[in-house]
Protein backbone atom coordinates (compact mmCIF):
# COMPACT_ATOMS: atom_id res chain seq x y z
CA UNK A 1 0.00 0.00 0.00
CA UNK A 2 2.84 2.74 0.96
CA UNK A 3 4.52 1.89 -2.53
CA UNK A 4 1.05 2.53 -4.33
CA UNK A 5 0.27 5.63 -2.77
CA UNK A 6 4.27 6.45 -3.38
CA UNK A 7 4.09 5.90 -7.25
CA UNK A 8 0.60 7.41 -7.53
CA UNK A 9 1.79 10.71 -5.65
CA UNK A 10 5.21 10.75 -8.01
CA UNK A 11 3.13 9.92 -10.88
CA UNK A 12 0.52 13.10 -10.24
CA UNK A 13 3.75 15.44 -9.40
CA UNK A 14 5.23 15.17 -13.04
CA UNK A 15 8.32 12.98 -11.64
CA UNK A 16 7.50 9.57 -13.50
CA UNK A 17 5.95 10.57 -17.66
CA UNK A 18 3.09 11.08 -18.97
CA UNK A 19 2.20 10.04 -22.02
CA UNK A 20 -1.18 12.49 -22.23
CA UNK A 21 -1.07 15.95 -23.40
CA UNK A 22 -1.13 18.79 -21.25
CA UNK A 23 -3.25 21.12 -23.36
CA UNK A 24 -6.75 20.72 -24.34
CA UNK A 25 -7.47 22.03 -27.85
CA UNK A 26 -11.06 21.42 -29.48
CA UNK A 27 -11.11 19.44 -32.87
CA UNK A 28 -10.63 19.88 -36.06
CA UNK A 29 -12.92 18.60 -38.84
CA UNK A 30 -11.56 15.46 -39.84
CA UNK A 31 -8.42 15.35 -42.00
CA UNK A 32 -8.37 13.43 -45.34
CA UNK A 33 -5.72 11.28 -44.06
CA UNK A 34 -7.06 9.97 -41.33
CA UNK A 35 -10.86 9.56 -43.20
CA UNK A 36 -8.88 7.34 -45.63
CA UNK A 37 -6.69 5.49 -42.74
CA UNK A 38 -10.25 4.42 -40.70
CA UNK A 39 -11.55 3.73 -44.31
CA UNK A 40 -8.48 0.92 -45.26
CA UNK A 41 -9.31 -0.40 -41.85
CA UNK A 42 -12.84 -1.65 -42.73
CA UNK A 43 -12.41 -4.44 -45.02
CA UNK A 44 -15.74 -3.38 -46.97
CA UNK A 45 -14.45 0.21 -47.09
CA UNK A 46 -10.96 -0.79 -48.37
CA UNK A 47 -12.93 -2.46 -51.40
CA UNK A 48 -14.48 0.32 -52.10
CA UNK A 49 -11.87 2.88 -51.54
CA UNK A 50 -9.89 0.89 -53.82
CA UNK A 51 -11.91 0.00 -56.76
CA UNK A 52 -12.52 4.46 -56.99
CA UNK A 53 -8.88 4.64 -56.72
CA UNK A 54 -9.07 2.59 -60.39
CA UNK A 55 -11.55 4.95 -61.62
CA UNK A 56 -9.18 7.64 -60.99
CA UNK A 57 -6.21 5.81 -62.42
CA UNK A 58 -8.29 5.31 -65.90
CA UNK A 59 -9.73 8.83 -65.99
CA UNK A 60 -6.19 10.63 -65.45
CA UNK A 61 -5.47 8.81 -68.96
CA UNK A 62 -8.15 9.18 -71.10
CA UNK A 63 -11.93 10.28 -70.60
CA UNK A 64 -14.39 7.07 -69.21
CA UNK A 65 -17.12 6.35 -71.21
CA UNK A 66 -21.01 6.21 -70.07
CA UNK A 67 -20.80 2.56 -68.86
CA UNK A 68 -17.63 3.00 -66.67
CA UNK A 69 -18.93 6.76 -65.70
CA UNK A 70 -22.45 5.08 -63.77
CA UNK A 71 -20.09 2.32 -62.12
CA UNK A 72 -17.55 4.62 -60.88
CA UNK A 73 -20.12 6.66 -59.12
CA UNK A 74 -21.87 3.54 -57.90
CA UNK A 75 -19.08 2.77 -56.32
CA UNK A 76 -18.05 6.60 -54.89
CA UNK A 77 -21.96 7.00 -53.59
CA UNK A 78 -21.48 3.41 -51.68
CA UNK A 79 -18.34 4.68 -50.25
CA UNK A 80 -19.55 8.02 -48.86
CA UNK A 81 -22.82 5.92 -47.48
CA UNK A 82 -20.17 3.85 -46.20
CA UNK A 83 -17.55 6.09 -44.23
CA UNK A 84 -19.58 9.80 -44.06
CA UNK A 85 -16.61 11.34 -43.01
CA UNK A 86 -14.59 10.78 -46.37
CA UNK A 87 -17.26 13.23 -47.67
CA UNK A 88 -16.71 16.30 -44.81
CA UNK A 89 -12.82 15.53 -44.85
CA UNK A 90 -10.87 18.61 -45.17
CA UNK A 91 -6.98 19.51 -45.14
CA UNK A 92 -4.44 21.76 -43.52
CA UNK A 93 -2.60 24.52 -45.75
CA UNK A 94 1.37 23.86 -45.61
CA UNK A 95 1.17 20.52 -43.86
CA UNK A 96 4.07 18.13 -44.44
CA UNK A 97 0.98 15.85 -46.02
CA UNK A 98 -0.39 19.01 -47.51
CA UNK A 99 -0.33 17.17 -50.91
CA UNK A 100 -1.20 13.62 -50.13
CA UNK A 101 -4.21 15.01 -48.06
CA UNK A 102 -5.70 16.94 -51.42
CA UNK A 103 -5.34 13.76 -53.28
CA UNK A 104 -7.52 11.62 -51.01
CA UNK A 105 -9.85 15.11 -50.97
CA UNK A 106 -10.29 14.86 -54.75
CA UNK A 107 -10.24 11.14 -55.85
CA UNK A 108 -12.98 11.04 -53.52
CA UNK A 109 -15.20 13.71 -55.86
CA UNK A 110 -13.38 11.76 -59.01
CA UNK A 111 -15.40 13.01 -61.83
CA UNK A 112 -15.44 16.97 -61.89
CA UNK A 113 -18.66 18.93 -61.19
CA UNK A 114 -20.53 22.01 -62.16
CA UNK A 115 -19.76 23.63 -58.78
CA UNK A 116 -16.83 21.70 -57.94
CA UNK A 117 -14.41 24.62 -56.88
CA UNK A 118 -16.88 26.47 -55.20
CA UNK A 119 -16.14 24.91 -51.97
CA UNK A 120 -12.25 25.05 -50.43
CA UNK A 121 -10.98 21.84 -49.55
CA UNK A 122 -9.04 23.42 -46.94
CA UNK A 123 -9.85 23.70 -42.98
CA UNK A 124 -10.11 27.56 -42.08
CA UNK A 125 -10.96 26.77 -38.51
CA UNK A 126 -7.33 27.18 -36.75
CA UNK A 127 -7.06 29.62 -39.17
CA UNK A 128 -6.58 33.54 -37.65
CA UNK A 129 -9.25 35.59 -40.01
CA UNK A 130 -9.02 38.62 -38.68
CA UNK A 131 -6.90 41.61 -40.62
CA UNK A 132 -5.08 42.78 -37.26
CA UNK A 133 -2.18 40.46 -37.41
CA UNK A 134 -2.16 41.27 -41.51
CA UNK A 135 -1.41 44.61 -41.04
CA UNK A 136 1.25 45.09 -38.66
CA UNK A 137 3.88 44.05 -41.51
CA UNK A 138 3.17 47.09 -43.31
CA UNK A 139 1.52 49.58 -41.02
CA UNK A 140 3.55 49.26 -38.15
CA UNK A 141 5.88 52.46 -39.22
CA UNK A 142 4.83 53.77 -41.91
CA UNK A 143 5.80 57.06 -42.85
CA UNK A 144 4.87 59.48 -45.75
CA UNK A 145 6.27 59.24 -49.07
CA UNK A 146 8.90 56.33 -48.01
CA UNK A 147 8.85 53.25 -50.15
CA UNK A 148 7.10 50.86 -48.04
CA UNK A 149 7.90 47.97 -50.68
CA UNK A 150 11.53 48.89 -49.86
CA UNK A 151 11.04 48.51 -46.12
CA UNK A 152 9.17 45.56 -46.01
CA UNK A 153 12.03 44.12 -48.22
CA UNK A 154 14.64 45.42 -45.88
CA UNK A 155 12.36 43.75 -42.90
CA UNK A 156 12.51 40.51 -44.39
CA UNK A 157 16.35 40.47 -45.19
CA UNK A 158 16.80 41.21 -41.37
CA UNK A 159 15.57 38.19 -40.90
CA UNK A 160 17.38 34.99 -41.96
CA UNK A 161 14.65 32.66 -42.96
CA UNK A 162 12.83 35.39 -45.05
CA UNK A 163 15.99 36.69 -46.41
CA UNK A 164 17.50 33.50 -47.59
CA UNK A 165 14.22 32.17 -49.11
CA UNK A 166 13.62 35.09 -50.48
CA UNK A 167 17.36 35.08 -52.43
CA UNK A 168 16.48 31.51 -53.33
CA UNK A 169 13.38 32.03 -55.61
CA UNK A 170 14.83 35.39 -57.14
CA UNK A 171 17.92 32.99 -57.80
CA UNK A 172 15.37 29.98 -59.59
CA UNK A 173 13.30 33.04 -61.30
CA UNK A 174 16.01 34.70 -62.67
CA UNK A 175 18.76 31.93 -64.02
CA UNK A 176 18.30 30.98 -67.43
CA UNK A 177 17.81 27.53 -68.55
CA UNK A 178 21.06 25.99 -70.44
CA UNK A 179 21.14 26.95 -74.42
CA UNK A 180 18.02 29.26 -74.13
CA UNK A 181 16.84 32.40 -73.24
CA UNK A 182 14.11 31.32 -70.43
CA UNK A 183 13.52 30.41 -66.84
CA UNK A 184 12.66 27.34 -65.32
CA UNK A 185 8.99 28.27 -64.11
CA UNK A 186 8.44 24.93 -62.41
CA UNK A 187 11.43 25.69 -60.26
CA UNK A 188 10.44 28.89 -59.70
CA UNK A 189 7.07 28.42 -59.02
CA UNK A 190 8.10 25.84 -56.76
CA UNK A 191 10.76 28.38 -54.93
CA UNK A 192 8.15 30.62 -54.79
CA UNK A 193 5.90 27.84 -52.97
CA UNK A 194 8.43 27.43 -50.07
CA UNK A 195 9.06 31.27 -49.30
CA UNK A 196 5.18 31.65 -48.90
CA UNK A 197 5.10 28.59 -46.92
CA UNK A 198 7.87 28.79 -44.92
CA UNK A 199 8.40 32.67 -44.01
CA UNK A 200 5.81 34.04 -41.64
CA UNK A 201 2.90 35.88 -42.71
CA UNK A 202 3.97 39.40 -41.29
CA UNK A 203 6.88 39.45 -44.03
CA UNK A 204 5.89 37.79 -46.63
CA UNK A 205 2.37 39.23 -47.01
CA UNK A 206 4.01 42.59 -45.93
CA UNK A 207 6.00 42.04 -49.00
CA UNK A 208 3.09 41.04 -51.43
CA UNK A 209 0.76 43.60 -50.40
CA UNK A 210 3.18 46.59 -49.27
CA UNK A 211 1.27 49.95 -50.00
CA UNK A 212 2.23 52.29 -52.43
CA UNK A 213 1.53 55.89 -53.11
CA UNK A 214 5.11 56.31 -56.52
CA UNK A 215 5.94 54.50 -59.33
CA UNK A 216 9.22 53.46 -58.16
CA UNK A 217 7.36 51.99 -54.83
CA UNK A 218 4.54 50.23 -57.20
CA UNK A 219 6.73 48.99 -59.76
CA UNK A 220 9.45 47.36 -56.80
CA UNK A 221 5.70 46.05 -55.52
CA UNK A 222 5.16 44.44 -59.27
CA UNK A 223 8.66 42.59 -59.76
CA UNK A 224 8.59 41.08 -55.99
CA UNK A 225 7.46 37.50 -57.54
CA UNK A 226 9.83 37.99 -60.62
CA UNK A 227 6.89 38.33 -63.30
CA UNK A 228 9.46 37.53 -66.08
CA UNK A 229 9.70 34.20 -65.11
CA UNK A 230 6.54 33.69 -62.62
CA UNK A 231 4.14 35.43 -64.44
CA UNK A 232 3.92 35.99 -67.69
CA UNK A 233 5.37 34.05 -71.15
CA UNK A 234 9.08 34.87 -72.63
CA UNK A 235 7.56 35.39 -75.53
CA UNK A 236 4.67 37.79 -74.56
CA UNK A 237 1.82 35.45 -75.42
CA UNK A 238 -0.99 35.27 -73.40
CA UNK A 239 -3.21 31.44 -73.47
CA UNK A 240 -6.92 31.52 -72.75
CA UNK A 241 -7.85 31.99 -69.31
CA UNK A 242 -9.78 29.02 -69.63
CA UNK A 243 -7.14 26.70 -70.97
CA UNK A 244 -5.28 27.88 -68.17
CA UNK A 245 -7.95 27.06 -65.71
CA UNK A 246 -8.09 23.40 -67.33
CA UNK A 247 -4.67 22.88 -66.95
CA UNK A 248 -5.08 23.47 -62.90
CA UNK A 249 -7.72 21.51 -62.90
CA UNK A 250 -5.34 18.69 -63.30
CA UNK A 251 -3.08 19.06 -60.74
CA UNK A 252 -4.33 18.57 -57.15
CA UNK A 253 -2.54 21.49 -55.69
CA UNK A 254 -3.45 24.21 -58.13
CA UNK A 255 -6.85 22.72 -58.21
CA UNK A 256 -7.04 23.44 -54.02
CA UNK A 257 -5.79 26.76 -54.33
CA UNK A 258 -7.99 27.79 -56.95
CA UNK A 259 -11.01 26.66 -54.82
CA UNK A 260 -9.78 28.16 -52.15
CA UNK A 261 -9.25 31.66 -53.99
CA UNK A 262 -12.93 31.38 -55.58
CA UNK A 263 -14.36 30.41 -52.01
CA UNK A 264 -12.44 33.33 -49.87
CA UNK A 265 -12.57 35.80 -52.01
CA UNK A 266 -16.10 35.68 -53.45
CA UNK A 267 -17.84 39.46 -53.48
CA UNK A 268 -20.50 40.24 -51.58
CA UNK A 269 -22.32 43.71 -51.41
CA UNK A 270 -24.21 42.95 -47.95
CA UNK A 271 -20.98 43.03 -46.12
CA UNK A 272 -18.84 45.86 -44.99
CA UNK A 273 -15.38 43.90 -46.18
CA UNK A 274 -17.06 43.21 -49.61
CA UNK A 275 -16.25 39.53 -49.00
CA UNK A 276 -19.22 37.28 -48.72
CA UNK A 277 -16.94 35.64 -46.03
CA UNK A 278 -16.75 39.44 -44.21
CA UNK A 279 -13.14 38.44 -43.96
CA UNK A 280 -10.66 40.19 -45.63
CA UNK A 281 -7.63 38.19 -44.13
CA UNK A 282 -8.93 35.04 -45.52
CA UNK A 283 -8.90 36.55 -49.18
CA UNK A 284 -5.10 37.49 -48.81
CA UNK A 285 -4.38 34.14 -47.37
CA UNK A 286 -6.09 32.62 -50.30
CA UNK A 287 -5.11 35.29 -53.38
CA UNK A 288 -1.53 34.38 -51.98
CA UNK A 289 -1.75 30.28 -52.33
CA UNK A 290 -2.33 30.93 -55.79
CA UNK A 291 1.24 32.11 -56.44
CA UNK A 292 3.66 29.72 -57.09
CA UNK A 293 1.12 27.86 -59.35
CA UNK A 294 0.11 28.26 -62.93
CA UNK A 295 -2.95 30.13 -62.00
CA UNK A 296 -0.11 32.87 -60.26
CA UNK A 297 -1.49 36.85 -60.54
CA UNK A 298 0.24 39.82 -60.21
CA UNK A 299 0.32 43.73 -60.60
CA UNK A 300 -0.38 44.84 -63.67
CA UNK A 301 1.32 48.48 -63.57
CA UNK A 302 3.12 50.05 -61.00
CA UNK A 303 0.88 52.93 -60.14
CA UNK A 304 -2.35 50.86 -59.21
CA UNK A 305 -3.22 48.05 -56.78
CA UNK A 306 -4.78 46.38 -59.87
CA UNK A 307 -4.20 42.72 -60.31
CA UNK A 308 -4.65 40.13 -63.02
CA UNK A 309 -3.94 36.58 -64.30
CA UNK A 310 -1.76 36.34 -67.51
CA UNK A 311 -4.28 35.51 -69.52
CA UNK A 312 -7.35 36.44 -72.34
CA UNK A 313 -10.63 35.55 -73.37
CA UNK A 314 -9.61 35.25 -76.74
CA UNK A 315 -11.31 32.10 -78.72
CA UNK A 316 -13.82 31.25 -75.92
CA UNK A 317 -16.54 30.60 -77.97
CA UNK A 318 -19.61 30.11 -76.21
CA UNK A 319 -18.25 30.23 -72.90
CA UNK A 320 -16.57 33.35 -73.19
CA UNK A 321 -18.79 34.58 -70.65
CA UNK A 322 -17.72 31.76 -68.44
CA UNK A 323 -14.11 33.30 -69.39
CA UNK A 324 -14.76 36.65 -68.60
CA UNK A 325 -16.36 35.73 -64.82
CA UNK A 326 -13.01 33.94 -64.43
CA UNK A 327 -10.81 37.13 -65.39
CA UNK A 328 -13.11 39.10 -63.58
CA UNK A 329 -12.80 37.38 -60.35
CA UNK A 330 -9.06 39.35 -60.45
CA UNK A 331 -10.11 42.92 -62.18
CA UNK A 332 -13.23 43.77 -60.75
CA UNK A 333 -13.33 41.78 -57.73
CA UNK A 334 -14.40 44.29 -54.86
CA UNK A 335 -13.63 41.71 -52.47
CA UNK A 336 -9.77 41.24 -53.59
CA UNK A 337 -9.32 45.50 -54.13
CA UNK A 338 -10.53 45.87 -51.00
CA UNK A 339 -8.65 43.42 -49.00
CA UNK A 340 -4.94 44.43 -51.07
CA UNK A 341 -6.12 48.44 -49.64
CA UNK A 342 -6.37 47.61 -46.53
CA UNK A 343 -3.23 45.77 -46.05
CA UNK A 344 -1.58 49.12 -45.29
CA UNK A 345 -4.66 51.57 -44.57
CA UNK A 346 -5.71 49.92 -40.84
CA UNK A 347 -7.18 53.23 -40.43
CA UNK A 348 -9.63 52.75 -43.23
CA UNK A 349 -9.69 48.86 -42.54
CA UNK A 350 -14.03 48.41 -40.98
CA UNK A 351 -14.84 46.06 -38.23
CA UNK A 352 -13.91 42.88 -37.94
CA UNK A 353 -16.32 41.18 -36.28
CA UNK A 354 -14.88 37.53 -37.04
CA UNK A 355 -14.38 35.72 -34.26
CA UNK A 356 -10.69 34.59 -33.17
CA UNK A 357 -9.83 31.25 -33.50
CA UNK A 358 -9.77 28.61 -30.52
CA UNK A 359 -6.18 28.39 -29.23
CA UNK A 360 -4.33 25.36 -31.04
CA UNK A 361 -0.91 24.52 -32.52
CA UNK A 362 -0.24 24.78 -36.08
CA UNK A 363 -0.50 21.99 -38.19
CA UNK A 364 3.39 22.15 -38.19
CA UNK A 365 3.74 21.92 -34.88
CA UNK A 366 1.37 19.45 -33.69
CA UNK A 367 3.16 17.08 -36.31
CA UNK A 368 6.32 18.16 -34.61
CA UNK A 369 5.02 16.62 -31.08
CA UNK A 370 4.33 13.63 -32.62
CA UNK A 371 7.40 12.73 -34.74
CA UNK A 372 9.51 14.97 -32.89
CA UNK A 373 11.01 16.51 -36.28
CA UNK A 374 11.85 19.76 -37.26
CA UNK A 375 12.15 20.26 -40.98
CA UNK A 376 9.96 21.00 -43.31
CA UNK A 377 8.49 19.12 -47.18
CA UNK A 378 11.85 18.14 -48.95
CA UNK A 379 11.45 19.95 -52.41
CA UNK A 380 15.39 19.70 -52.45
CA UNK A 381 17.85 17.31 -49.84
CA UNK A 382 20.91 20.46 -50.02
CA UNK A 383 18.21 23.00 -49.08
CA UNK A 384 16.55 20.73 -46.49
CA UNK A 385 19.19 20.61 -44.35
CA UNK A 386 20.52 24.33 -43.73
CA UNK A 387 16.63 24.75 -43.11
CA UNK A 388 16.57 22.00 -40.35
CA UNK A 389 19.65 23.99 -39.07
CA UNK A 390 18.21 27.22 -39.76
CA UNK A 391 15.04 25.95 -37.58
CA UNK A 392 17.35 25.05 -34.18
CA UNK A 393 19.19 28.49 -34.47
CA UNK A 394 16.10 30.65 -34.85
CA UNK A 395 14.56 29.80 -32.04
CA UNK A 396 17.08 31.52 -29.60
CA UNK A 397 18.09 34.17 -32.31
CA UNK A 398 16.87 37.93 -32.96
CA UNK A 399 17.52 39.77 -35.58
CA UNK A 400 19.43 42.91 -34.93
CA UNK A 401 16.91 45.86 -34.57
CA UNK A 402 19.51 49.04 -35.09
CA UNK A 403 19.25 51.68 -37.21
CA UNK A 404 16.09 53.24 -38.41
CA UNK A 405 14.01 49.77 -39.26
CA UNK A 406 11.91 48.36 -36.78
CA UNK A 407 12.11 44.61 -36.77
CA UNK A 408 9.22 42.66 -36.65
CA UNK A 409 8.65 40.48 -33.91
CA UNK A 410 10.20 36.53 -34.36
CA UNK A 411 7.79 33.48 -35.41
CA UNK A 412 9.00 31.99 -32.87
CA UNK A 413 8.16 34.16 -30.08
CA UNK A 414 4.75 33.75 -30.66
CA UNK A 415 1.78 31.82 -28.85
CA UNK A 416 2.73 28.16 -29.86
CA UNK A 417 2.21 24.82 -28.03
CA UNK A 418 5.67 25.35 -26.45
CA UNK A 419 5.09 28.70 -25.10
CA UNK A 420 0.70 29.38 -24.14
CA UNK A 421 1.31 30.54 -20.01
CA UNK A 422 4.12 31.62 -18.86
CA UNK A 423 7.06 33.03 -20.86
CA UNK A 424 9.31 31.10 -18.61
CA UNK A 425 7.99 27.85 -18.21
CA UNK A 426 5.41 27.82 -21.36
CA UNK A 427 2.00 26.30 -21.07
CA UNK A 428 3.39 23.52 -18.07
CA UNK A 429 3.08 26.44 -15.48
CA UNK A 430 -0.62 26.37 -15.72
CA UNK A 431 -0.69 22.86 -14.73
CA UNK A 432 2.35 22.99 -12.41
CA UNK A 433 0.65 26.26 -10.42
CA UNK A 434 -2.34 24.56 -9.14
CA UNK A 435 -0.63 20.61 -8.46
CA UNK A 436 0.84 21.46 -5.47
CA UNK A 437 -3.03 21.71 -3.54
CA UNK A 438 -4.15 17.98 -4.70
CA UNK A 439 -0.61 16.43 -3.93
CA UNK A 440 -0.47 17.43 -0.28
CA UNK A 441 -4.20 16.25 -0.03
CA UNK A 442 -2.76 13.19 -1.21
CA UNK A 443 0.20 12.87 1.45
CA UNK A 444 -2.34 13.63 3.96
CA UNK A 445 -4.52 10.61 2.95
CA UNK A 446 -1.33 8.35 2.90
CA UNK A 447 -0.51 9.08 6.57
CA UNK A 448 -3.40 8.89 8.16
CA UNK A 449 -3.91 5.61 6.62
CA UNK A 450 -0.48 4.38 7.91
CA UNK A 451 -1.59 5.61 11.15
CA UNK A 452 -4.51 4.06 11.38
CA UNK A 453 -3.04 0.67 9.62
Amino acid sequence: MILAGTVFVLFLSGVLPYSAPIYSFPPSPTDCIEASRVCLADPRCKTLYWGLEKCAGVVAVSPLGEQAVDECLERQDALLAKNPALLACKCQRDFRKEEQCLRIYWRLRLLPGEHELEISPYDDTQIDTRMASLVAASSFTQLDGENQCLRAAQACGLFEKCGSLRSEYALACTKQVPGSNRCNQHKCHRALRRFLERVPEEYSLGVLFCPCTNTLCGERRRKTIVPSCSYEDTEGLQPNCLHLQSFCRRDDLCRSRLADFLNNCQPSPLTTSSCLKDSAGLCLRAYAGLIGTIMTPNYISNSSADVALWCNCEGSGNQWQDCLRLQRMFTQNTCLRNSISWMGSPGSLPADNTPPPAPRPSPLVQEDDLLNNNHLPEYNNNVEQSEEEQEVTETDEEPDGGGQFDVIQLYSEKATISNLGSPGNGGAALLNASSPKPILLLLLLLSACLSWG
